[in-house]
C-alpha cells in the first residue's frame, strides 16, 4: 500500500512539475504582443483556464498524497533506531588495597603580582 502510493507521488511530483513549467508568466504577454505566436490552439484566453484547472487539482493530489504518506508511516512505526544499537558496558572499578582515604590532588593556580605586570622590553626596544 505504502509502495504504490509513494509511486503514486512521485508521479504527480514530476507531473506538477512539469505542469507549473508549462505556464507562462505574467510578463511573457508583453512579448507576444511584438511578433510573438499567437495562442489561438487554446482560444482567445490561452491556456490560462485550462492550465490552472489542471495545477489545482495534480496539487490538491499532490497534498492528499503527502499527508496520507506521513500519517501511514507515522502510525506504522514501531519502534526507535536507537534499539538496535549495542548498550555499552559498564565500567569496570577495580579495588586497590591499603588505601582507606582518596587522595586529594592540589593544583597551584598562578597568582597575578603586580611585579608580574611589567614586561622587560624586548632588545632593541625602549620602556616607554
Amino acid at each position: 500500500m505504502i509502495t504504490l502510493l509513494t509511486v503514486v507521488h512521485v508521479a504527480v511530483c514530476l507531473f506538477l512539475i512539469v505542469i507549473v513549467l508549462l505556464q507562462h508568466g505574467k510578463g511573457a504577454d508583453a512579448g507576444a504582443t511584438f511578433g510573438g505566436s499567437g495562442q489561438s490552439l487554446f482560444g482567445t484566453e490561452g491556456p490560462v483556464p485550462l492550465l490552472n484547472k489542471i495545477t489545482t487539482t495534480v496539487a490538491i493530489i499532490f497534498m492528499l498524497t503527502s499527508v496520507t504518506l506521513a500519517y501511514l508511516s507515522s502510525s506504522k512505526s514501531t519502534g526507535s533506531v536507537m534499539t538496535e544499537l549495542a548498550k555499552p558496558k559498564a565500567a569496570t572499578v577495580e579495588k586497590v588495597e591499603g588505601k582507606t582515604k582518596q587522595e586529594e590532588k592540589v593544583i597551584p593556580m598562578p597568582v597575578a603580582t603586580p611585579e608580574s605586570k611589567d614586561v622587560t622590553p624586548a632588545e632593541g626596544e625602549t620602556k616607554k
